[in-house]
């Protein structure tokens, strides 16, 4: 499945539910941060070691992956709503950070660009 074939998905599912008065700008973005939470409560206090053996559990590993579709859904929600294609805007990103990263600089850093 393409993103575009996901995306109308998605907007196929949200309009039989008339759910788009819903989805004003703010509320998705809202959404997407909650989601974003509820992601990183799959991992709040747990070890490094317990976060590797949850990737052997099948259970937790189906709600990982339900937690990333929640967040991913409602960026797909938002860069509609916005106006503008995820892909390319992913696309444009990882081109700027090429640019704030160079590997002679970054290779191995945590820091941030403004750090390099």
């Amino acid at each position: 499945m393409t993103i575009d074939e996901l995306l109308k998905q998605v907007l196929d599912f949200r309009d039989a539910r008339d759910w788009k008065q819903f989805h004003t700008l703010r509320n998705l973005i809202a959404s997407t941060s909650i989601e974003a939470g509820e992601l990183l409560e799959t991992v709040q206090w747990k070890t490094d070691g317990e976060i590797d053996a949850l990737l052997h559990d099948p259970e937790q590993i189906r709600n990982l992956r339900h937690e990333c579709a929640d967040v991913f859904i409602y960026l797909m929600l938002v860069a509609h709503t916005a106006g503008f294609d995820l892909v390319d805007a992913a696309a444009e990103k990882l081109k700027l950070n090429e640019t704030r990263y160079p590997v002679e600089k970054a290779k191995g850093s945590a820091a941030k660009y403004s750090e390099l």
